[in-house]
């Protein structure tokens, strides 16, 4: 009878762990989706933001339409990479260059310099950068946390079965998101 009540009391705690480990990994799996939901709410605001620079831009310097069509043809592929956070981050990263370079051109010009519009925009643009470095950062940790759940005992025993897998990390190059610094012909 005693036998049969401790065999009984370790199934129950074998359940009940099983499923406090089950609900840990549900709840870090939803951080990370929340995670990726910040982050995508920011990148698509600032490919929101992109063709109106390079509109404000083009007026300016309308014989850089080399830079134009590279940043839309960058800023496409950003979108096409979808949820898949290294594929998304890869675009990005590539999109980010052609970006600053942009921005930088903007500054040699002292009448788009000065323009309101074209100060709005790289305010927003600055704005959403800082953004999405906040929300890849919640992302990232959220997904450290998840993998280190998925890996370790006991959760990788429930994991597996359950379908829980790990995340990857969302990473932007921070040389490719650096603005260049250009000089116009010795203008200060």
């Amino acid at each position: 009878m005693t036998a049969v009540l401790v065999v009984s009391g370790l199934i129950v705690a074998l359940l009940v762990l099983a499923i406090v480990l089950y609900n840990r990994l549900v709840a870090k799996r939803q951080m990370v989706n929340n995670g990726w939901a910040d982050i995508d709410v920011q990148l698509k605001r600032r490919a929101d933001l992109i063709p109106s620079l390079v509109a404000t831009v083009r007026g300016y310097a309308s014989h850089e339409r080399q830079l134009f069509e590279e940043i839309v043809e960058k800023r496409n592929r950003a979108r096409e990479a979808g949820d898949d956070a290294a594929a998304r981050g890869a675009a990005e990263s590539a999109l980010s260059h052609p970006l600053g370079r942009l921005i930088a051109l903007g500054e040699g010009y002292p009448e788009l310099k000065a323009s309101a519009n074209f100060k709005d925009l790289q305010d927003d643009l600055a704005d959403t950068e800082n953004k999405i470095e906040m929300a890849r950062r919640f992302y990232n940790g959220a997904v450290r946390e998840l993998n280190t759940a998925v890996e370790t005992f006991p959760g990788n025993v429930i994991a597996g079965p359950f379908g829980f897998h790990q995340a990857a990390y969302f990473e932007i190059e921070t040389a490719d998101r650096a603005v260049p610094e250009v000089e116009f012909g010795g203008k200060s």
